[in-house]
């Protein structure tokens, strides 16, 4: 071999080998110094909205509300001392108000209950449930009228007598269902 190839192989054998000990310490290096880079969150902010950021060792948690508070509340306090010496001389009058309400952003009063996240009141759930009974009451009223009464009479009918019951039937109870939905909200103002 001649020299000068053997001496250019030796040189580049030798920046390979620096090389590869300079990426192998930077490697080594890298787990040592390991920072954490926080993202950058752009996160829409408005006059109602609210967020929380938590962030770990094992990543961060965001918690973000576009429309918070979601229920306002107004405070009124009126008192009224007045004292005055009449004819008979005495007299006293104290009164003394305070009020708490609560509004939604759009101004809605709450006229009672506690509004939940889909904005239904425990009245609208009541009024919901005694709905739901009566209108179960009413249909197996209306069924039973209608297998007592209608059922026997078209059930002669030749050839679809069978067939008029199974309806008349079915009439009875949809009629029942909606006559006890009608009385329940005549009576408990729904």
């Amino acid at each position: 071999m001649k020299p000068s190839i053997k001496w250019t192989a030796i040189g580049l054998g030798s920046v390979i080998a620096v090389a590869h000990l300079g990426i192998l310490g930077h490697l080594l290096n890298r787990e040592t110094n390991n920072v954490v880079q926080v993202p950058t969150i752009n996160i829409p902010h408005g006059p109602y909205s609210s967020y929380q950021i938590e962030a770990g060792e094992n990543g961060y948690r965001i918690q973000f509300r576009a429309d918070d508070p979601k229920i306002l509340e107004s405070e009124r306090s009126l008192g009224l001392d007045k004292e005055s010496k009449g004819l008979f001389g005495g007299g006293s009058e104290q009164r003394s108000e305070y009020r708490t309400d609560q509004f939604t952003r759009e101004g809605v009063r709450n006229l009672g209950g506690a509004i939940d996240d889909e904005g239904k009141s425990a009245i609208d759930a009541e009024c919901l449930v005694a709905d739901a009974g009566a209108q179960s009451q009413g249909a197996m009223a209306g069924s039973a009228i209608a297998a007592g009464v209608v059922v026997p009479a078209v059930a002669g009918i030749p050839y679809v007598g069978w067939l008029a019951s199974g309806w008349a039937l079915l009439l009875g109870q949809n009629l029942g269902e909606a006559a006890g939905s009608y009385v329940n909200s005549a009576i408990t103002d729904c």
